[in-house]
């Protein structure tokens, strides 16, 4: 019981015991005064009697009876509210318009819904009328009965997947989903403001595009949301954080010399991927980098281990066995299915590889047309300038094997431009395998098209090496500018630094308990860090107005899991109103203390 609920008791028995002890007073004095002072017998009756009756009053004057409690609905008029109609029982309910509602000549302003609360404390259902309620009214809405009239359907980009932190020369996916553009197309440009990707959504009005990430650090790029007639229909930032990792060490076995590992290796040298090659050439002789021993030890300084099918079948049964204990402990392996594979290898890779015939194929577009492709290459360097008739000749055909799996824990690593997978990947321990049955990616580097080859095995080898990226904070996907931002798993020196460098130290609300939480209210627009100790993670703040229907898309949705919720029973349910007036009962309170310092003053006279 908290104190506003037990002052009613502790008054109370206050006056009691004050009462009492009047009472005990009053028959002192009348046992010990002599008989002629006594006075009348009514008189006695009448100061024990006032008593209680100014206590009582003085309890009223203090708390006043509360009025008579109603179940009455706040009508909650929101953003876009005056496109909905009301139900007829709302008619004559009261009304409260919240900052973002339209002027209404019969609502209430109000800042925010606590403070609506507040003013009408006898309610016990709300109503929300448009858009919905903001972040800052949510938690106002307590345990109380929730009706939702939402506006229509916002119109435009209502779904953004985030884009996980990037890697410098790698791809990066952007998805989502458009609600009431028929025959959209979605764009996406890179910060320069060049289109580098497009698509078109399907049925459900999901689309999906990539990019490609450059420099380390911050960018923001930019989805356009285009009707039939090319008109710009919704825009939104898309924030992608480039970061630099570790690069990978890999250790690559060849059972012959070809063009494939040439072109692998120079890839592997312009990435500052440190590459130990060793190609056989059989009769104990070899080409490359010294031979190493396939043991554990051996293994633990490799991120990743290519094989190619001859050096794969080459291996032996102790070979074998210290590669999958490698790969259970986090190690990647990718084997080029250049040649037939023996049964220990398929084994290994635990794919279930079937065909062994050579077939053509191609790689889909990197972007829908000729310009967008060019914004995505860039203008090249002086050392590597950009073969510019290679775009117009599109991407070259590629050769692979004709290789199928059944294996349900197969996982796509690479499509052609029909969709068809031509590269597989599964886990194995903490570690990776794949197969890869692209015989000749070289290629592309002769035909101009280095970028496609270096993010083909970029592609690969970060799908499958081990992971040395450190773990960092969970941060909000969607914050905005003056919107609170939950931050958790924090420890006693969490700080945030805005754009302009003012850092603002985060303290942790108890009531999170072990989830140990806080908020965080961004006044400009831009890229924070979260640091925690020595680690910091970044994320981005949207301006108020980015996104619009991104973020009129979610407040509908938080809305309406309030109004989903189990609603609490009304029977059970005790709601008290507000206090009524104290004056008419401090007047009493006057009147009956008066009339009780009159009989105390009137003394009998002796005799």
């Amino acid at each position: 019981m908290n104190v506003a609920a037990s002052l009613p008791w502790w008054l109370a028995g206050v006056l009691t015991l004050v009462v009492a002890m009047a009472w005990v007073r009053l028959a002192l004095w009348r046992h010990r005064a002599p008989s002629d002072q006594r006075g009348a017998p009514l008189r006695f009756a009448l100061l024990c009697l006032l008593q209680p009756v100014v206590a009582s009053l003085l309890y009223l004057t203090l708390l006043p009876p509360r009025q008579a409690a109603t179940t009455g609905t706040l009508v909650v008029m929101t953003a876009q509210a005056e496109g909905v109609a009301l139900p007829a029982e709302l008619q004559g309910q009261p009304r409260v318009a919240l900052p973002e509602a339209p002027a209404m000549a019969d609502a209430e302003r109000v800042p925010d819904l606590g403070t609506a609360l507040r003013r009408h404390p006898e309610i016990r259902s709300l109503h929300v009328v448009g858009a919905g309620l903001e972040a800052r009214d949510r938690d106002a809405a307590g345990g109380r009965a929730l009706a939702f009239s939402p506006s229509p359907v916002p119109r435009g980009l209502v779904q953004l997947s985030p884009v996980a932190t990037a890697t410098p020369g790698a791809p990066f996916a952007v998805s989502g989903r458009v609600q009431g553009v028929p025959n959209a197309t979605v764009a996406l440009r890179d910060p320069a403001g060049q289109r580098i990707a497009a698509a078109a959504p399907d049925a459900q009005g999901v689309f999906h595009v990539g990019g490609l990430a450059r420099l380390p650090g911050p960018a923001l790029f930019r989805l356009e949301v285009l009707d039939a007639a090319r008109r710009v229909v919704d825009t939104a930032t898309v924030p992608v954080w480039t970061r630099t990792n570790a690069a990978p060490r890999v250790w690559a076995l060849a059972g012959a010399p070809n063009a494939e590992l040439k072109y692998l290796r120079r890839w592997a040298s312009d990435a500052g991927i440190p590459l130990h090659l060793q190609i056989s050439l059989g009769g104990g002789l070899q080409l490359g980098d010294a031979p190493l021993p396939m043991s554990a030890d051996t293994l633990r300084r490799f991120d990743l281990v290519l094989l190619d099918a001859r050096s794969a079948a080459a291996l032996g049964d102790g070979q074998r066995a210290a590669l999958i204990a490698a790969m259970r402990d986090g190690l990647g392996v990718l084997v080029r299915t250049d040649g037939a594979l023996p049964a220990s290898v398929q084994r290994m890779l635990g794919l279930s590889l079937a065909g062994n015939e050579e077939i053509e194929f191609h790689l889909p577009r990197p972007a829908p047309d000729d310009d967008a492709w060019r914004a995505r290459r860039g203008a090249g360097t002086t050392d590597a300038p950009v073969d510019a008739d290679a775009i117009p000749a599109g991407l070259p055909t590629l050769a692979r094997r004709a290789l199928r799996t059944a294996s349900p824990d197969a996982i796509p690593l690479l499509r052609d431009a029909e969709g068809s997978v031509v590269a597989w990947w599964r886990a194995e321990g903490r570690g990776r395998i794949g197969a890869w049955t692209p015989t000749d990616t070289y290629v592309l580097v002769l035909a101009g098209h280095p970028d496609a080859h270096a993010a083909l095995w970029s592609q690969a080898v970060g799908t499958l090496a081990r992971t040395t990226a450190e773990a960092s904070h969970s941060v909000p996907d969607d914050a905005r500018v003056t919107q609170r931002v939950v931050l958790c798993d924090l420890a006693d020196n969490a700080r945030v630094t805005a754009p302009d460098g003012r850092i603002t130290r985060l303290q942790r609300d108890a009531a999170t308990g072990g989830a140990q939480c806080a908020g965080f209210w961004p006044r400009v627009a831009g890229w924070y860090e979260l640091g925690v100790g020595e680690k910091t993670t970044p994320f981005h703040v949207r301006a108020a107005d980015d996104a619009p229907t991104l973020h009129a898309m979610a407040v509908r949705e938080q809305t309406l899991q309030l109004a989903a919720r189990p609603r609490p029973d009304a029977s059970r349910a005790i709601v008290e109103g507000p206090r009524g007036s104290a004056w008419p009962w401090f007047l009493g309170f006057l009147v009956a203390a008066g009339l009780l310092w009159w009989l105390e003053r009137r003394r009998p006279t002796a005799g």
